[in-house]
């Protein structure tokens, strides 16, 4: 593979880690590129507000650089940026990048990524996808005005997978089911998730405007449907039952600033951007025709539950698979597109 697709790939890899968590803006990763075609540094942008990707991979491969760790831990954006412009002596000349996303020429609350590659003096950019996003776009004008040599269409297509969500919540909602379940497809009986797993949940409900949940599994399962684990927010919550009578006993309906909906339909749907649904087989099969993409943690374990998925019948493209304590597939319905 050559070193663009190869470092690319990495830096896919490492934007998926973040796929959602970066509400509202885009999951990018990028990657620092030595004058020999090793591979100096994987950045990844990990929340709104926070460095962007190539931000990351420029301070770590300043480091390995240079041996200056000054800025080895710092999560400040403008002070990386200003760091790096007052002491990279020239360290950038030979070296090349691999970003899955346009460079932003924007200054807002970070500043413009573009600007900052430009100063450092790298000379070749291979790019996945060029930036829609008409206030962030035109990075690689600037870039070229300069002399960089700028690719487009490295991994296009999986770029192109990344980006969906991003897209999609500029127009509409974005809705995503989320499930777990052991190795023999049981989905009951407890807990089955890692704290790893569950971790990474409660960061998404963090960034979701409304979760979703049936009204069984409410009074089943008494949940608080919050983000405890990563001291986040608690989004609204619509219930999607028939039946209005709940016990407001319950955990989820005592959360400070957040609303609580009981309602027959999804319609209220429709008034948020990234939504976050809840459940098994029953509320798969209700959600079927508002979901665009599904998550699955499947943990390595064997017995503890008798009940499945059941009967439903789904056909999904696997977008991506992570694999740690347990294997978290991002994946979406083939038949949407037939």
């Amino acid at each position: 593979m050559k070193t663009s697709q190869t470092a690319m790939n990495l830096a896919i890899n490492a934007a998926w880690d973040y796929q959602l968590l970066t509400f509202p803006n885009p999951a990018v990763g990028a990657v620092c590129i030595g004058a020999y075609g090793e591979i100096l540094s994987i950045g990844a942008h990990k929340k709104a507000g926070g460095p962007h990707a190539e931000v990351y991979a420029l301070r770590d491969a300043y480091v390995a650089l240079s041996g200056d760790d000054g800025i080895a831990l710092s999560n400040d954006s403008a002070y990386i940026h200003k760091y790096l412009r007052e002491h990279h002596n020239n360290l950038f000349h030979n070296i090349s990048m691999a970003v899955t996303l346009e460079p932003c020429a924007h200054s807002g609350k970070t500043p413009s990524c573009a600007l900052l590659i430009r100063d450092l003096g790298i000379k070749t950019l291979f790019i996945s996808c060029k930036d829609s996003n008409p206030i962030a776009s035109n990075g690689v004008s600037i870039l070229e005005d300069a002399g960089v040599t700028c690719t487009f269409g490295v991994m296009e297509e999986a770029g192109d997978k990344l980006l969906e969500p991003f897209l999609q919540w500029q127009n509409k909602p974005f809705v995503f089911f989320k499930w777990a379940q052991r190795l023999d497809g049981t989905v009951d009986n407890g807990i089955i998730s890692s704290q790893t797993s569950r971790k990474h949940v409660h960061a998404l409900r963090n960034v979701c405007d409304l979760i979703v949940i049936g009204g069984s599994t409410v009074r089943n399962d008494r949940p608080t449907l919050d983000a405890r684990l990563v001291d986040g927010k608690a989004p609204d919550v619509l219930i999607y039952s028939h039946d209005q009578d709940f016990d407001t006993s319950i955990p989820l309906f005592s959360i400070p600033n957040r609303r609580v909906f009981i309602e027959p339909s999804l319609e209220k749907i429709k008034e948020y951007s990234l939504v976050m649904i809840e459940g098994g087989s029953s509320m798969l099969k209700a959600t079927e025709d508002v979901c665009d993409w599904y998550s699955c943690y499947i943990a390595p374990i064997i017995g503890g539950g008798s009940m499945s998925m059941g009967a439903v019948t789904e056909n999904f493209e696997v977008l991506h698979a992570k694999i740690n304590d347990n294997i978290l597939l991002w994946m979406k319905n083939r038949n949407v597109n037939d």
